[in-house]
């Protein structure tokens, strides 16, 4: 699920602190701010008009840098990306991502509402469970990719990105039928995820339910703490998303800062998160979905209950299925030595064929990778060599079918 938005401003002040209380090393911090100037984030060290999550305090005692994300202040790295992209895969990464959105659709027939908004089949699912699934405007244009939490048939819950949560409130309630009740609940829970093989383990230490099915959620409590527990997340490895309430959200990551760290695990901030998600070709509102990029494009047509007699861009979307989508999403793994980056031309036979949508160094490969929109009818194939136009320069890439490293989600 995408769960970033815009260009952050990075705060670079504290990395010092950091790399003394968490280990980073020069290289890896170099990595962080060659990310940080690719997606042309620019620094910043406080900004009274961002909008700030309730553990702010908790980041800056941990040495966080900081960048301006969809209007927030948000921790973009502690030790270094690479330090802690390479926590999450082998071990485990806390991520704080409470400038997620958040909504309630609430009051009879809510589910059925709801599956007859968004693109995905509700009724493949019930309630402790959870759905991926895209909100769209009727050209078939992306709003924005969300979670959906089945609570039950009179209320859903869901988890959009943090800039379009209140475009998904809006279309919602000038679809809604009398009765329902559709409340933007942004500030209401902090959102903690905690990712990788290790992570069970964590919860389990916490006495927090971890034994869920992919997709599944419980609601439990910590410390005296009610917190929702939800088998997501959005690095491609074993994970839980954690849901408490906002006020209540620093005991819950104090306990989390402790069992990560015991487990050999590291908090991780969102450079770290956008490697990692960029490893599994998930996609990213603004990069890879957007009003002009379509499900199909994305492939995200999985996401999609092609049977459902009605959802938002239903007519648009069957009518692009059947004459096929002009771009689909690919996968581009750096032959040589470089970093990949956004918005550069792809090109096959000295023609281009496609712009790049998102761009990174994958430091579990040690290559540069990048997905990108490249044109159906350019006769791009997997496995085939072609060229991105890096400033001027023709670096050959191969044509690979995402995710790039396994999916241990299940």
């Amino acid at each position: 699920m995408c769960q970033h938005r815009g260009g952050p401003r990075l705060n670079c002040a504290a990395r010092p602190l950091a790399a003394a209380r968490l280990g980073g090393t020069p290289t890896s911090r170099r990595f962080t701010a060659r990310i940080v100037a690719e997606l042309g984030w620019d620094a910043v060290s406080d900004a009274p008009e961002l909008l700030k999550g309730p553990l702010e305090d908790r980041h800056r005692e941990l040495g966080a840098s900081f960048a301006e994300f969809s209007g927030w202040l948000m921790p973009v790295s502690y030790a270094g990306t690479v330090s802690e992209h390479n926590a999450t895969r082998n071990a485990v990464g806390l991520f704080d991502v409470s400038h997620l959105g958040k909504a309630l659709i609430r009051g009879p027939g809510a589910a059925r509402f709801v599956n007859s908004a968004l693109t995905n089949d509700l009724s493949r699912i019930g309630p402790g469970k959870a759905q991926y699934t895209l909100c769209c405007n009727e050209s078939g244009g992306v709003i924005d990719d969300l979670i959906a939490y089945y609570v039950d048939d009179d209320e859903i819950f869901l988890v959009p990105n943090a800039a379009n949560t209140a475009a998904v409130v809006e279309a919602l309630q000038a679809a809604a039928p009398a009765g329902l009740t559709i409340s933007n609940e942004h500030r209401s829970y902090a959102v903690l995820a905690v990712q990788g093989p290790r992570s069970a383990e964590v919860l389990g230490e916490l006495g927090l339910p971890a034994d869920m099915d992919y997709m599944g959620y419980a609601d439990a409590s910590l410390q005296g703490v009610p917190v929702r527990v939800c088998r997501t997340g959005y690095t491609g490895e074993h994970g839980y998303e954690l849901l408490p309430a906002w006020e209540s959200a620093g005991v819950v990551f104090d306990a989390l800062v402790a069992a990560v760290t015991a487990a050999g695990g590291e908090p991780a901030g969102l450079g770290a998160r956008d490697t990692l998600r960029t490893e599994m070709g998930y996609p990213l509102h603004g990069h890879e979905l957007s009003l002009d990029i379509s499900p199909l494009q994305a492939r995200c047509g999985w996401a999609i209950g092609w049977k459902k007699d009605a959802f938002f861009g239903r007519d648009a979307l069957l009518a692009e299925k059947e004459a096929g989508p002009r771009r689909l999403l690919r996968g581009l793994r750096m032959v040589g030595r470089g970093v990949l980056r956004p918005a550069l031309t792809v090109v096959a036979k000295d023609t281009p064929v496609g712009i790049t949508t998102s761009g990174t160094f994958s430091p579990t490969l040690q290559a540069g990778i990048a997905l990108a929109l490249i044109d159906t009818d350019a006769g791009v194939e997997d496995g085939q060599q072609i060229t991105v136009d890096v400033r001027g320069r023709a670096a050959e890439c191969e044509v690979v079918r995402p995710p790039f490293v396994a999916v241990k989600t299940r």
